[in-house]
C-alpha cells in the first residue's frame, strides 16, 4: 500500500504517477447486492483495475458480493452510504475525504445518487477527480427531484450507460456534451455463453418450471412491474392463438402481490392458463436463456440499456423489444433481432409469431449475427476498456478544478 500523503493537493495527474498505470480508484454505491447491474459493473470494474496495474477501492453499505471485490484484488470499506439522511451524508464525506487522503485515492467514482453527493463533496475536499455514472433517467418530476438526481451531473466526466441516456443527461440538466462519455453496460462472454451451461442446469430449471419437452418457451424475462409489459406481453401471446407453446414470465414482484394476481387473473381471462405461468425469481439466467426460443422485452417505458435483450443475444436468442430506449442500440432491427411499438400487441403477437417461425438454420445464422453484435459492442471486456479509458483522461486533465464540475 501505498504511504499516505498529507498534501489535499495531492493526486496522480499533479505528480504523474499514473503514466504507469499505478492510480487508485475508489468506487461508491449504496450496498453490493448480488443481482444488480450497477453492482456487477463495479466489481468488474475491480478486476480491470487490478489487471491495469492500479488499486481498487470500493464503499458500501456491504452485501454478498463483497467478497467477489476482494477476490477481484480490491478492498471494501463499509460505511452507511445508502442513507439520504442530510446528516448521515455529511458524516459519510467526511469519513471518504479521510479515506481518499489515507489511500491517495486519484479518482472517485459514484454509481448512485445518495453516496454521490458524499462522493462529491469529499472529492471537493481533497481535490480529487470526480467521474459518475448516470444508470437511469430518475424521477425528476419536480425542481426539488432535479436538483438531488443533479449531482450525478458533477462528475469531470460522466457516463451515460446509453447514448438514450447521454441524451436526457443534456436535455434535462443542460450537461455539455464534451463532458459526457458512453460507455454500454457490458455482458460477460463466458457466463453467458451456451456452450458453459450444462444440460443438468437446463433440465433442473426445466422441471422447476414445469416445461414440457419439445413445446416453444416465449420468455419475458423483468421483475413484475407494469411498466416491463407482462399485461402486453399476455395480450400478444393471447392473439397467436396456440396452445403448443409456453409463455414464461420470470422475474420477482418484489412485493408487488397486487400486480402479480392482477397478471394471474389476466392469464385465466385470456384463456392461458396451459400456457402461461409466473415462476418468479431466477437465479440462473443463462440456463433460463437457454430453455427459450424466444426471448421479449416489452417495457412500455423506456429502458435506459436492456440487459435482459443483451445477455439472450449473447446466448443467441432471438430477442424482440421495444423501440425505444437503450434497446435501439443493441438490436439490429430485423438482423439480430426485432423492434416493435411499445404498447402495441398485435405488433408483438405478430414478431413472436415471425420468430417461433425461423428455421433451424435462420436460428442458427441469427446466433452468428446476435454473439458477433454482443463480443464486439456490448462485452464486460468493452465496457471495462472504455471506462479505463475515461479514467486516464480524467487524470490528464489540468488540475485547476479538480473535484468535479459545479451545480448543473
Amino acid at each position: 500500500m501505498n504511504k499516505p500523503n498529507s498534501d489535499p493537493n495531492h493526486s496522480a495527474f499533479a505528480d504523474g504517477s499514473h503514466a504507469s498505470g499505478k492510480f487508485a480508484v475508489l468506487q461508491v454505491l449504496p450496498a453490493l447486492g448480488a443481482s444488480g447491474g450497477v453492482e456487477r459493473g463495479t466489481v468488474e470494474m475491480v478486476e480491470a483495475i487490478v489487471r491495469a496495474g492500479g488499486r481498487a477501492l470500493v464503499v458500501s453499505a456491504g452485501g454478498p458480493l463483497v467478497r467477489e471485490v476482494e477476490r477481484a484484488g480490491g478492498r471494501h470499506v463499509e460505511m452507511p452510504v445508502e442513507s439520504k439522511n442530510p446528516f448521515v451524508i455529511r458524516a459519510n464525506a467526511q469519513r471518504l475525504a479521510q479515506l481518499i487522503e489515507a489511500e491517495n485515492i486519484d479518482i472517485v467514482h459514484a454509481r448512485s445518487r445518495a453516496p454521490a453527493w458524499s462522493a462529491w463533496a469529499a472529492a471537493r475536499r481533497t481535490k480529487r477527480r470526480f467521474v459518475t455514472t448516470f444508470h437511469g433517467t430518475y424521477g425528476a418530476g419536480n425542481w426539488l427531484k432535479r436538483r438531488y438526481n443533479a449531482v450525478m451531473t458533477r462528475g469531470d466526466r460522466v457516463i451515460a450507460i446509453s447514448s438514450f441516456i447521454a441524451g436526457h443527461i443534456r436535455q434535462i440538466y443542460g450537461v455539455p456534451f464534451e463532458r459526457i462519455r458512453i460507455v454500454h453496460r457490458g455482458v460477460d462472454p463466458v457466463r453467458f455463453d451456451p456452450k458453459t451451461v450444462t444440460a443438468e442446469r437446463v433440465v433442473k430449471m426445466a422441471t422447476a418450471w414445469r416445461l414440457t419437452d419439445g413445446l416453444p418457451v416465449v420468455m419475458l424475462p423483468a421483475r413484475l412491474t407494469r411498466w416491463k409489459g407482462q399485461t402486453v406481453f399476455l395480450d400478444a401471446i393471447a392473439r397467436l392463438k396456440r396452445n403448443d407453446i409456453r409463455a414464461v414470465l420470470v422475474g420477482d414482484a418484489q412485493g408487488r402481490e397486487g400486480y402479480r394476481a392482477e397478471l394471474e387473473a389476466q392469464i385465466e381471462r385470456l384463456g392461458l392458463s396451459s400456457v402461461a405461468r409466473i415462476v418468479g425469481h431466477c437465479n440462473d439466467m443463462a440456463a433460463a436463456y437457454m430453455l427459450a426460443d424466444v426471448v421479449v422485452s416489452a417495457s412500455t417505458d423506456p429502458e435506459a440499456f436492456g440487459r435482459v435483450i443483451v445477455e439472450a443475444q449473447a446466448m443467441g436468442r432471438p430477442v424482440i423489444a421495444t423501440d425505444h430506449g437503450g434497446a435501439k442500440e443493441s438490436i439490429i432491427d430485423g438482423r439480430t433481432g426485432w423492434l416493435v411499438p411499445p404498447g402495441d400487441a398485435a405488433a408483438l403477437g405478430e414478431a413472436i409469431g415471425r420468430a417461433l417461425a425461423l428455421t433451424e438454420g435462420e436460428r442458427r445464422d441469427l446466433a452468428a449475427l446476435t454473439t458477433d453484435n454482443i463480443v464486439r459492442n456490448f462485452s464486460k471486456q468493452v465496457m471495462c476498456d472504455k471506462t479505463l479509458e475515461v479514467y486516464r483522461e480524467v487524470l490528464a486533465l489540468p488540475a485547476a478544478g479538480v473535484g468535479g464540475a459545479d451545480a448543473t
